[in-house]
C-alpha cells in the first residue's frame, strides 16, 4: 500500500539524517521547550492536567508523529484552552473536556473535506500573514517575560538577566550555524542550573522514582469546557493545521508535505485519546516547527527521541518531576522562544519570490518537457500581497486573536479583487465606447 512505502521511505530518512547529524536532531528535539514547560507546568501545579500522564501521552503523539509525518512537527499545548484553564482555575474534568471539543470539530472538518475546501480558497498571503503574526506574537510574549523584574542577588543567580544575555550572544555568534546543537546546549545549562536550585532549597525535592498510575476520568462537558473549545478553534485550524502544512512545504520542501487533512485527524485523534486519561489537550503549530527546525532537526528522528525521553520521564518519575521543572530558568526559554519566533517569521521573506501561488508550469523548447518557473510579478501586486499580509499580522497582533487576523487579511484581499473587478468593468465598457466616438 501507498501509505506503508511511504513510512518505509520515511523511516529510511530518518535514521540516515540520525546517523548523520545526531547532536543537531538531539538539539532540534529540545527546540519547542520555551513553548511547552511554562504552560504544563501551571496547568498541572494548578491541577488542570496530570503531568505524568501528559509526559506518556504527548511523548507517545511525538513518537507516532515522527514515524508517520517524517518531520519534525511538535506536539504542543492548545494555547487559548491552556490561558483560559490556567485563568479559571479550571479543573482537569473540564479542561480535557475542551480539548475533546476542538478535537470533534476538526474531526468533522477533516473527514468531510470542509477543511481542505478551506485551505484551497484563503489566500497564500493571508497564510503567510497567520505565521508572520504567529512568529512576532512569540517574540513579543517572550520580551515581556524577560522585561519582567529580576532580584539580582545571589539568591537569585541561577536566573537572571545576565543568562539572558550570555544566552542570547550565543544565538547571535551561531547564527548560520544552523545545524549546531544550540537547543540542547542551553537545555543542558539550564536543567544543571534547576538541580543546583532546587538541591540548595529547603522547599522543593528532587525527582525521585515514581511509577506512573493512569486513571479513566471522564470528561466534564460544560458550558466552560465548550466555550474554551470554540475560542482554540480558530488557533487550532489556522496556525496548528494550515500554517503547518504551508511551513512544512517551505522549509522541508524534500519530504511529503502533511496535508491540512492529515493535520486535522491527527490533532483529533491525539486529543480523542488522551481526554480519557486527564492528558493536556495538544496539537501541532507552525511556531513548534519553526523553533524544531531552527535548532537543528530535519526529520522526524528528533521527535521520536524527544517522545521516547518524555514517556521514560512519566513512566518512572511523574509528578516528582514538576519542583525540577518549576526552577528552569525562565530567562533561557525565553531567549529559544524568540528564536523560534524570529524563525517562523522568516517565512514572510518568501511571499513576493518562492511562494506556491507564484509558480507555473512551462515547457523547455530543449528538449521538450514541462518544469516549474516564477511567473512575474508586478510592483503593484507586490504591494497589495504586502498590504494583505501585513494587515492579517496587524489584526494578530493589535487584538491577540488569530480568527480577527484572519478576517482582517481576507477583507483586505477581498477589497484589492472587488477593486480589480470594477476596474476591468470600466475599461471593458471605454472599450465599447471608443468605436462609436470615431465614426
Amino acid at each position: 500500500m501507498a501509505w506503508l512505502s511511504n513510512i518505509k521511505r520515511l523511516h529510511r530518512h530518518n535514521v540516515s539524517t540520525l546517523r548523520s547529524s545526531p547532536l543537531a536532531e538531539v538539539s532540534g528535539a529540545l527546540g519547542d521547550l520555551g513553548t511547552l514547560l511554562p504552560l504544563m507546568i501551571t496547568l498541572a501545579v494548578n491541577g488542570s492536567i496530570s503531568l505524568s500522564t501528559t509526559l506518556v501521552f504527548s511523548g507517545f503523539y511525538n513518537l507516532a508523529t515522527g514515524v508517520v509525518f517524517g518531520i519534525p512537527l511538535p506536539v504542543q499545548p492548545m494555547k487559548a484552552i491552556a490561558a483560559a484553564a490556567i485563568a479559571s482555575k479550571a479543573s482537569e474534568r473540564v479542561t480535557v473536556a475542551a480539548g475533546s471539543v476542538v478535537a470533534i470539530i476538526v474531526l468533522l472538518l477533516s473527514v468531510t473535506g470542509l477543511l481542505h475546501w478551506v485551505t484551497r480558497i484563503i489566500p497564500i498571503p493571508v497564510v503567510k500573514g497567520i505565521q508572520f503574526g504567529a512568529g512576532l506574537s512569540l517574540i513579543i510574549s517572550a520580551g515581556s517575560s524577560l522585561l519582567q523584574p529580576f532580584t539580582h542577588h545571589w539568591t537569585f543567580a541561577l536566573d537572571n538577566l545576565v543568562w539572558a544575555f550570555a544566552a542570547f550572544l550565543l544565538l547571535i555568534l551561531t547564527q548560520r550555524a544552523s545545524r549546531f546543537p544550540y537547543a540542547l546546549i542551553i537545555f543542558l545549562v539550564g536543567l544543571i542550573l534547576a538541580i543546583i536550585s532546587v538541591a540548595i532549597s529547603h522547599h522543593h525535592h528532587l525527582p525521585h522514582f515514581r511509577v506512573w498510575h493512569p486513571y479513566v476520568e471522564i470528561p466534564k462537558w460544560n458550558a466552560n469546557a465548550i466555550g474554551m473549545g470554540i475560542a482554540q478553534l480558530p488557533l487550532t485550524t489556522l496556525n496548528s493545521i494550515i500554517a503547518a502544512s504551508a511551513l512544512a512545504a517551505d522549509l522541508l520542501p524534500d519530504l511529503p508535505t502533511p496535508s491540512v487533512t492529515e493535520l486535522g485527524i491527527s490533532v483529533a485523534i491525539m486529543n480523542l485519546l488522551g481526554c480519557w486519561f486527564g492528558a493536556m489537550p495538544v496539537c501541532h503549530g507552525a511556531g513548534g516547527l519553526a523553533a524544531q527546525y531552527r535548532f537543528g532537526a530535519r526529520s522526524g528522528a528528533s521527535i521520536i527521541l524527544l517522545g521516547l525521553f518524555k514517556m521514560l520521564l512519566g513512566i518512572l518519575f511523574g509528578e516528582s518531576l514538576l519542583d525540577l521543572l518549576k526552577a528552569f530558568p525562565k530567562t533561557l526559554l525565553g531567549i529559544m522562544v524568540i528564536a523560534a519566533g524570529l524563525e517562523l517569521a522568516k517565512v514572510g521573506q518568501s511571499l513576493n519570490y518562492g511562494a506556491p501561488d507564484l509558480w507555473e508550469a512551462s515547457v523547455d523548447d530543449q528538449p521538450r518537457h514541462l518544469h516549474r518557473k516564477q511567473r512575474d510579478v508586478s510592483d503593484q501586486e507586490r504591494l497589495e500581497r504586502w498590504t494583505v499580509m501585513l494587515m492579517t499580522t496587524a489584526g494578530i497582533l493589535a487584538f491577540k486573536n488569530d480568527a480577527i487576523g484572519f478576517v482582517a487579511g481576507m477583507l483586505c484581499y477581498w477589497a484589492y479583487k472587488f477593486a480589480d473587478w470594477v476596474e476591468k468593468k470600466r475599461g471593458h465598457r471605454s472599450s465599447e465606447r471608443t468605436p462609436l466616438l470615431h465614426t
